[in-house]
C-alpha cells in the first residue's frame, strides 16, 4: 500500500461518501464494487474517520487490494484494486 500523496492511481469509478458515517460508506462500496471487474480500481472519498478502520477490513475480507490510502482535512481518500 502506498500512503504518499505524490502518486495517485489511475481509476474506473469514483464513490463520495462524504457526510455519511458508518455503515453507509461501507454499504455503498459492496453495491458499487458489484458493477465493477476484477483488477480495476474505485476511488472512494469519505469523511467518517471509522473508514480508516473498516475500509482496511473490507478489503482484507474480501480480496481487494488497498492500493492508496490519504487523509488530509478531515477527508479520507481511499484506492482499491478489486480482487
Amino acid at each position: 500500500m502506498v500512503d504518499t500523496a505524490d502518486s495517485q492511481p489511475d481509476f474506473q469509478a469514483e464513490l463520495d461518501t462524504t457526510g455519511l458515517y458508518c455503515p453507509e460508506p461501507i454499504m455503498l462500496m459492496h453495491n458499487k464494487v458489484r458493477d465493477m471487474a476484477t483488477g480495476d480500481v474505485l476511488k472512494v472519498v469519505a469523511t467518517d474517520p471509522a473508514t480508516t478502520r473498516d475500509v482496511p477490513k473490507f478489503c482484507s475480507f474480501l480480496g481487494h487490494e488497498l492500493l492508496h490510502q490519504q487523509e488530509a482535512d478531515g477527508h479520507y481518500l481511499y484506492f482499491i484494486r478489486l480482487g
